[in-house]
């Protein structure tokens, strides 16, 4: 149980709510995972299935999904952010990205979105049911990592780590550990023809800094196996989710509910996943940055007068505007996976499974 877990690498443990509590330099991390029906050809769900619901604030998990703030297809359509990364981490299913500086992109199956807002952005995160077959079910971490007063007002940029660039390495038998940002743990062979490291972060990042030691790992692991978690250095701030599965152990300590666990950075920490089937963890590590945060809906800033000022600012700018016919744009229905740069500069992806 989580009040009963004592180890002298373990800070503490909490329930997790929606959203999971974060700590500096994390702002808020929320588990989406909708088991969303066969698509239309308008890329939603069959307009019977939306009587009854709350259109356009559908946080309601009614036959295993939800429309969030969109009608037709489900998501956000736009809306701004100042002062902050966005670390969007798609496990299942696609998400449609479009914003004021008239970026697009098309990710999901693995890929992460990390984009800087800075002193403005506008976008808009949609989940288009592409498979009008089958089932298409949604899944994603939205991560917000906090920025420094001085990159608060950078430019806005997003980059994006594709799947196969992410690496994921076995570290012990049966489990498998997946690196979007920080470096891999010491001694662990990565295959040849595999990532050695993760993609870069955003250069204003948070991340960027190696002083910072940011670190976005998932943990798998089968039933019954085992690792150690290692040190870091010490005075980061690091927690671990458990988000599926039964049961873990933690130096020994058993978690039989879903939770997390605030852990001593420079220590490490055997883990142990129950026989009874697989489980996942997400661990956040970062220096904190240790500055004011003043937080009022989707802005991050240092003061309240910042805060002020943003809101002034998104409504005498809309922080370069919409270049958009819709509020929530989807990008057709092939699944390909893409992004175009507000440089014009193109990537482009086969469809993920």
């Amino acid at each position: 149980m989580t009040d009963q877990i004592q180890d002298s690498a373990i800070l503490g443990a909490f329930e997790l709510g929606f959203p999971w509590q974060t700590f500096d330099p994390f702002l808020f991390c929320v588990h989406h995972d909708d088991a969303y029906p066969a698509g239309t050809p308008t890329l939603g769900p069959p307009k019977e299935t939306l009587k009854g619901r709350n259109i356009g604030m559908d946080f309601e998990l009614r036959e295993g999904w939800r429309m969030y703030h969109g009608d037709v297809v489900p998501g956000f359509p736009r809306h701004p952010h100042r002062g902050f990364e966005t670390v969007t981490l798609a496990r299942h299913g696609y998400i449609d990205h479009s914003d004021s500086t008239g970026a697009k992109a098309r990710f999901g199956h693995g890929d992460c979105q990390w984009m800087t807002a800075g002193k403005g952005v506008v976008h808009s995160e949609m989940f288009p049911l592409l498979d009008q077959d089958g089932d298409n079910r949604g899944e994603l971490f939205q991560i917000w990592l906090n920025l420094p007063a001085e990159d608060k007002m950078v430019e806005p940029y997003f980059t994006m780590l594709w799947s196969e660039g992410i690496p994921r390495p076995q570290v012990a038998e049966g489990v498998e550990l997946e690196v979007v940002a920080g470096p891999l743990p010491e001694r662990v062979e990565v295959p040849a023809g595999t990532p050695k490291a993760p993609p870069a972060p955003p250069p204003n990042s948070w991340a960027a800094r190696p002083e910072a030691e940011v670190a976005i790992w998932t943990i798998r692991m089968e039933p019954g196996s085992r690792w150690t978690l290692p040190a870091a250095s010490p005075g980061l701030n690091r927690t671990l989710y458990f988000f599926l599965g039964e049961s873990v152990a933690l130096g020994g300590q058993l978690l039989d509910r879903h939770a997390g666990v605030r852990l001593r950075s420079d220590q490490s920490v055997e883990l142990e996943a129950s026989s009874e089937g697989r489980v996942e963890l997400l661990m956040l590590q970062g220096r904190p940055i240790g500055e004011p945060v003043a937080h009022h809906g989707p802005f991050v800033m240092n003061t309240q007068a910042e805060l002020r000022q943003a809101f002034i600012d998104y409504r005498s700018t809309g922080f370069g505007g919409w270049p958009w016919a819709e509020d929530g744009p989807v990008h057709g229905p092939t699944p390909g996976r893409f992004a175009v740069h507000s440089d014009g500069r193109e990537e482009t992806h086969e469809a993920a499974e």
